[in-house]
């Protein structure tokens, strides 16, 4: 397997906008306003600069999604079952080796993201899952994944698993350090959170 590098393009960015935003009332996060425009765009302005590859999980509002210009997966289990379900979809229309996922409720994400989650891949061999730490926990919405692994997560679903944190635990997942701006992977989880301003690097 080769490991990520930007310039073999083996990275696509994947946004998690499926969820329920039951914490926000049950709107579509991905277009609560902050600062002016939807979550969305922020995310996007973001992943742009680092990767041409872009797919977007979501399960409601799926035509102003496709109106973004990328791909729009829903979900293929029903019931808002959370973001290794969309994680599922991501990956089984990954064009590339290695997929980066992002919350669609993270305006902040660092702008080297990509090439920092890359670099843990590379610094061990063998490696399939990286995880982001903020310096004081790990963000595990902010993941790299191998796409080989689409098989376990399907099998790991049927079995009735949808707890994130559960499923990296069956593997020896690497972590990259993000402890300089923990402050960019700050989640928009309550309609009062829409209103603080974010420091971004």
């Amino acid at each position: 397997m080769r490991y990520p590098t930007l310039q073999n393009d083996s990275i696509t960015a994947g946004i998690l906008a499926g969820g329920q935003g039951r914490r926000m009332g049950g709107i579509d996060k991905g277009w609560a306003d902050f600062e002016g425009k939807p979550l969305i765009a922020h995310v996007l302005e973001r992943l742009q600069p680092q990767t041409h590859s872009i797919l977007i999980s979501a399960n409601r509002n799926l035509d102003a999604y496709r109106a973004l210009g990328y791909p729009v997966l829903k979900d293929r289990i029903d019931g808002f079952q959370g973001p290794l379900a969309g994680l599922a979809s991501l990956l089984q229309a990954c064009p590339t080796e290695w997929l980066a996922t992002v919350p669609c409720d993270a305006p902040g994400l660092p702008n080297d993201y990509l090439v920092r989650m890359a670099s843990a891949a590379e610094q061990t061999p063998g490696t399939r899952i990286v995880v982001a730490h903020n310096g004081d926990r790990l963000q595990p919405v902010h993941m790299l994944v191998a796409r080989n692994l689409l098989d376990d997560l399907l099998s790991h679903l049927q079995q009735g698993g949808r707890k994130v944190r559960g499923w990296l635990g069956q593997y020896a997942y690497q972590t990259a350090d993000f402890s300089d701006q923990p402050q960019a992977f700050f989640n928009l989880n309550h309609e009062a959170d829409l209103r603080q301003p974010i420091r971004t690097n």
